[in-house]
């Protein structure tokens, strides 16, 4: 069982990184790839400070998977959700792309399931799971988060690009710890490649790669 890794990012990709340890590159599956390591590659003016990600190891009939998350809470949110019922690893990991952990965990214990259902691949049947399956067990999180909801999915008031994808994208940035001033640069970046059917995951995932490269340049 792997429970973490550590190394440098070799590469970024919509949906995971390959993790550098030791000369052996890992893919690891990640809710937003480009936000590995930004902020200290970002002091360097390039990839290659050392990261560290807290891995899900996922097994299936016709492959093995890495899941990594930044912090342990992300990892155990992670677990959480796969013990909902209709909740796979894609959907969880989208999941924990829409918001901080203790964003989705105070949503769950206000049974806020409108927040719930704007996170990607949520309905309204399974964000009635989500609370029903997991409210109980999410004592040990610390309730000081339980107004973070208010800055979460459904927070946007500006829709620079027109759409409801976009808002709501913007609104994982920003709960994500993003400035509205980084989100709203990261929207006009990326406005020239939609085209108007986009998902929310597609959206967030642009801008959190065009954040990236903001950083970097």
């Amino acid at each position: 069982m792997i429970d973490f890794l550590r190394g440098t990012v070799a590469h970024r990709d919509p949906e995971f990184v390959v993790l550098d340890v030791r000369g052996v590159g890992y893919r690891v599956f990640c809710a937003n790839p480009y936000a590995v390591g930004a902020k200290e590659a970002a002091k360097d003016g390039k990839d290659g400070g050392e990261v560290t990600l807290y891995i899900h190891y996922h097994v299936r009939e016709d492959a093995h998977l890495l899941f990594g998350f930044p912090t342990r809470e992300e990892q155990g949110l992670f677990r959480l959700l796969l013990e909902v019922s209709g909740i796979g690893p894609k959907v969880a990991i989208g999941v924990l792309a829409g918001g901080k952990p203790e964003t989705i965990a105070a949503a769950i214990r206000q049974d806020n399931i409108t927040f719930l259902m704007k996170l990607p691949g949520i309905g309204k049947k399974t964000a009635q799971r989500m609370v029903l399956d997991l409210k109980d067990k999410l004592g040990a999180w610390s309730s000081d988060e339980a107004d973070a909801v208010s800055m979460g999915i459904g927070a946007v008031a500006a829709e620079p690009l027109g759409g409801g994808a976009w808002a709501e994208a913007k609104a994982g940035l920003m709960s994500l710890g993003y400035t509205e001033a980084e989100a709203d640069r990261a929207g006009q970046a990326i406005k020239p490649k939609l085209e108007g059917g986009e998902t929310t995951d597609t959206v967030m995932k642009l801008a959190l790669k065009a954040i990236y490269q903001q950083s970097m340049s």
